[in-house]
């Protein structure tokens, strides 16, 4: 896998002019974000991780094998910022992802260990409501016993309304093998917009 970092953007006019399908990921704070790009990207440190939750501020775009954007968005949720440096996130992240002029798919991160919160569910419905097409990643799987984890899968699936059709991807830090899905799941859209155009 060929990855280059390519440019941080703190609006969507500083986003890449060369347009390619972008696939961002998303979720909390301190869901481990971080980890898992640098885990599905096999690149240790290619994002910054960091003991102080929050520290993606920035719309951050990587090139995937010349064919597609990873693209890091700000957390939410624990971050201590001020109240406006929040609503500016929240701009930030609405106008992303309801911006009609670029081929978008989301991974909605969520920490297996937790029911889904508040701002979890407000992410979701963005996400329906902007009509992407959008995928579950859990994180942290290492830390909860393996008898326990369909249980944990059913609350976060009742909790966000999910059916059958929402793609699911359990991974864990302790596995590399364990993005595997997520790469099928951005390979089988990249050939689906191929034979569209």
């Amino acid at each position: 896998m060929d990855v280059e970092f390519v440019t941080s953007a703190a609006n969507l006019k500083g986003r890449p002019e060369r347009v390619l399908p972008e696939f961002a990921f998303v979720g909390r704070s301190n869901v481990g974000k971080s980890t898992l790009i640098n885990l599905f990207l096999n690149r240790k440190g290619m994002a910054k991780t960091s003991g102080k939750p929050g520290k993606t501020r920035l719309l951050n775009y990587f090139v995937v094998d010349d064919a597609y954007y990873l693209v890091d968005l700000p957390g939410y949720g624990f971050a201590k910022v001020s109240k406006d440096q929040r609503a500016g996130w929240v701009k930030l992240m609405r106008a992303y992802l309801f911006a009609a002029d670029r081929p978008l798919a989301v991974f909605q991160l969520l920490d297996i260990r937790h029911r889904p919160s508040d701002e979890d569910r407000k992410m979701t419905d963005w996400l329906r409501e902007a009509e992407i097409p959008f995928a579950i990643a859990t994180t942290k799987g290492d830390k909860v016993p393996r008898s326990k984890l369909l249980e944990r899968f059913r609350e976060i699936a009742s909790t966000l309304g999910l059916g059958p059709e929402t793609p699911f991807f359990p991974t864990s830090a302790n596995d590399r093998d364990s993005t595997a899905d997520m790469h099928r799941w951005v390979q089988a859209l990249l050939e689906a917009a191929e034979q569209d155009d």
